[in-house]
């Protein structure tokens, strides 16, 4: 197979996968509809991601892939396709509904029915899922001597500043797990419903009519290429644009939540795994570190390599969608593909920050998303703390109760 589509290929993942995939010998073809939210109004100008592939050897077709005819074309002669295109972001699909199950679910619907029902040369199909699909994730819950899947945090509890996850059975508090590809699947955000349908109908399909068929789940990805000016996914780019401008950054809940932070070259390095090793055939895998790394420390990591003093918010916010914790078991990947993630968090972070210091710094649109979720109910806070807006951050702390064993703020002490 040498003809590869990648549909999302001006994107984050899409964009270095090309990049490695040309330096391969591949031919490559990208199928994009290059969003404004990510490119900017004027791509050739804004977008590092799209200029990455611009002037290579990629072919490029502009277009979506809820339209049929530009689908059709761009799968013209290709062997593979590598399915990344679609909507991304916890909190926007939660009121995004339409277009995100538009884009995600139909475009995936589009794909699946031309290998159906049309003549074509595709003989693997790639799609990527995501960890969102696990929801709250796999717990251990020693009360009840067994593994736990809790439900969907509530609001009520959040709002007391209870943010863990508990036991469905007795209510207890539980261990967190990794979370392997036979854990459950039970998705807490619209977002996370799109990718289960996306690998659902991917794998079921596939097999039915003899192509073969791999899904990666993937991590928290991030480093160089990311879109800096997207305020509804990826921390690390929400966190370096606020810290450029010199803007306090604002952590949800209270910076204890954790996530599995995987590179973006190891990302890429599994994907290839995936298009040319026929063992991966049929076959789902996460794609991550196999750590658990939390918010905090993200920000202050951050902090330290662009060496700016900004304040960390430690807000008590809390959206609804977001999960507590999550991060991958990856033996499967290991066992079967022979992936090994190279690239550490602390030299991941100083990659990724060495490169965002070249970039333009981008207008912070953080507020602008927050009031959006505001607005649809989305975007909730700790009872009894100090109300947030703009102008409020410099005018508050945020500081430790013992006596409650819980975040908590306050206004500062202006004398």
């Amino acid at each position: 197979m040498k003809n590869i589509l990648i549909t999302g290929g001006a994107g984050f993942i899409g964009s270095n996968l090309a990049l490695r995939l040309l330096n391969k010998g591949y031919k490559v073809r990208i199928l994009d509809v290059l969003l404004p939210q990510i490119h900017g109004d004027n791509p050739e100008e804004t977008s590092p991601l799209y200029n990455s592939i611009r002037n290579t050897d990629a072919e490029f077709t502009a277009g979506s892939v809820t339209d049929r005819d530009t689908f059709r074309k761009a799968l013209a002669d290709m062997d593979c396709v590598v399915h990344l295109a679609a909507e991304t972001g916890t909190g926007q699909s939660m009121y995004e509904i339409e277009r995100y199950s538009r884009v995600n679910v139909l475009g995936t619907a589009i794909l699946l029915d031309i290998l159906t029902n049309e003549e074509h040369n595709i003989r693997k199909v790639v799609v990527a899922s995501s960890r969102a699909i696990y929801g709250e994730g796999r717990y251990f819950c020693n009360q009840c001597n067994r593994e736990v899947y809790p439900e969907k945090r509530k609001a009520g509890d959040m709002k007391k500043g209870d943010y863990e996850c508990k036991c469905p059975l007795c209510g207890s508090e539980v261990e967190l797990l990794a979370t392997n590809e036979v854990s459950k699947i039970h998705p807490t955000s619209i977002y996370g419903i799109t990718k289960q349908v996306q690998e659902s109908m991917v794998m079921t399909v596939c097999k039915s009519v003899g192509i073969p068929a791999v899904a990666f789940r993937y991590q928290n990805v991030y480093g160089k290429g990311q879109s800096l000016s997207n305020p509804y996914t990826g921390i690390l780019s929400v966190f370096s644009t606020q810290i450029r401008n010199g803007n306090a950054i604002n952590i949800f809940e209270d910076g204890k939540e954790t996530r599995d932070f995987v590179y973006i070259d190891d990302v890429v390095e599994a994907t290839v795994m995936g298009i040319e090793n026929s063992t991966a055939d049929g076959e789902v895998f996460n794609v991550g570190t196999g750590v658990a790394t939390d918010v905090y420390t993200v920000a202050r990591e951050l902090i330290r390599n662009y060496e700016e003093d900004v304040h960390i918010f430690i807000s008590g916010n809390f959206r609804m969608g977001d999960i507590r914790h999550n991060f991958a078991d990856i033996s499967k990947a290991k066992r079967v593909l022979g992936f090994e993630p190279k690239v550490s968090f602390a030299k991941g972070i100083k990659l990724f920050t060495d490169w965002v210091k070249e970039q333009k710094i981008q207008k912070d649109n953080y507020q602008k998303s927050i009031e959006e979720l505001q607005s649809k109910g989305l975007f909730l806070q700790q009872e009894g703390l100090f109300r947030l807006t703009k102008t409020d951050w410099s005018k508050t702390e945020s500081y430790w109760d013992e006596s409650e064993g819980r975040i908590k703020i306050r206004e500062k002490d202006c004398n």
